[in-house]
């Protein structure tokens, strides 16, 4: 199947030739017909696989293809992301494959100032992306009228949750007409997604082009043991005999984040840190020099490394592991991504194995134990309790060594989405 066989209009088949695509990816197969004939959709999807072009290609026909004069300033589309690096990168996506029609687009999300947003919205949008908590600022200010809205987009909607952004999504949903096409795009269904799903979607399509929880099969895995106070070594070692170039590396925190960014720089390998702390434009430039090759090294919070879309993306470095298993399947996501290879290498201390066999359990298969010489784990290395980053969730049973204490969340609900509301 060919772009051209989906039906949609000329000024789209002519920018997705721009961009220097024609074969649609399975996911914009299912997709785009059921979105383009009206439908609510409930997909499935994992990172890569090229949802979000799945939904804003036959959103731009729907548009383009009704009267062609502006009737009202008030935005018809309403697509909700979890961060701000999300709402850019879908926002470009509209511009991107938009180029040729009459259509407005804005992302608003906050760590920005409001006053700019404001103006663009009075000027008229057809398409808003937003995260939710920017979005209800503007609601309070009035700044933004939801009663034209035609089309509801709900992307990555199970992170949305996770980032308790439960009440401001079903908020915003009660300021919405009643009639409307209505999307959600996920990677996994927990009951809670299946929840809202069951009250927002009326008769929906069903696409589902991964099974749940599979980890990218372009991707190789594999596993480094080593002890915690070699893992910054045993990096820069990786580095020096490998000779990486742009590389995602994650760690648990934004402190550590910050610190092991550092020590990089001083090791002569250019970085940067990622994480919610960072301004805007210093998570824009971050990225944009990432992208560009300017930082051969990006280190990541999981949160903030969402919107990081980077199609030929080499390699993923776990320099810590998550304590929730299903986010290292986002994070590897990262990599592999449109049918190219990556490699994604795991660097487990003793602390750490307990996470590493609920992945494993997680993606049903054994990942490759690697052994490097010099950096060999300790058989006599002590455990200490592994302590999730700040407003993290807790893991439902993580397989911990013996002995291991359970990570605590530290701080109540209201505390962990105060730390998130503006992603």
């Amino acid at each position: 199947m060919q772009f051209t066989d989906l039906g949609l209009k000329a000024e789209l088949l002519r920018a997705i030739s721009e961009q220097g695509y024609d074969t649609p990816t399975p996911i914009q197969q299912k997709a785009i017909p059921a979105v383009m004939a009206g439908h609510d959709l409930m997909a499935s999807a994992q990172t890569g696989t090229g949802k979000t072009a799945g939904f804003t290609l036959p959103i731009l026909h729907r548009l383009a293809s009704g009267p062609n004069t502006r009737t009202s300033k008030r935005p018809r589309v309403l697509v909700l992301v979890p961060t701000r690096e999300l709402a850019i990168q879908v926002e470009e996506s509209v511009r991107t494959y938009g180029k040729h029609l009459p259509i407005n687009s804005l992302a608003v999300f906050g760590g920005v100032g409001i006053n700019p947003q404001i103006a663009s919205l009075r000027r008229g949008v057809d398409i808003l992306v937003a995260t939710p908590g920017r979005l209800l600022d503007h609601v309070q200010q009035r700044t933004v009228d939801l009663g034209a809205i035609e089309i509801l987009v709900l992307d990555e909607a199970d992170r949305m949750l996770d980032m308790g952004f439960i009440r401001d999504i079903r908020k915003i949903i009660a300021l919405l007409p009643k009639q409307r096409q209505n999307l959600m795009f996920s990677a996994t269904f927990s009951p809670d997604i299946r929840e809202l799903a069951s009250g927002l979607l009326h008769q929906p399509v069903s696409v589902d082009v991964a099974a749940r929880n599979t980890a990218a099969e372009t991707v190789t895995q594999r596993v480094i043991e080593t002890n915690r106070e070699q893992k910054k070594d045993l990096l820069l070692h990786l580095f020096e005999t490998r000779g990486w170039h742009q590389v995602l590396i994650f760690a648990r925190t934004k402190h550590g984040a910050d610190a092991l960014s550092r020590n990089l720089d001083k090791a002569g390998i250019k970085s940067a840190a990622l994480h919610g702390n960072k301004s805007q434009g210093a998570r824009t430039r971050a990225l944009t020099d990432f992208k560009e090759g300017k930082l051969v090294a990006l280190v990541a919070t999981d949160i903030a490394a969402r919107g990081i879309d980077i199609d030929s993306l080499p390699y993923v470095i776990n320099y810590e592991i998550p304590n929730i298993a299903e986010d290292y399947v986002h994070r590897i996501g990262r990599t592999g991504r449109a049918g190219m290879e990556g490699e994604a290498i795991s660097l487990v201390s003793h602390d750490e194995r307990g996470f590493m066999r609920d992945i494993e359990r997680l993606i049903k298969r054994d990942l490759e134990r690697i052994v490097v010489p010099g950096f060999e784990p300790s058989a006599h290395a002590a455990p200490r309790p592994v302590q999730p980053p700040r407003g993290a969730r807790k893991p439902q049973q993580p397989g911990r060594p013996q002995g291991q204490k359970t990570p605590q969340k530290p701080g109540g609900p209201q505390q962990h989405r105060s730390g998130t509301r503006h992603h």
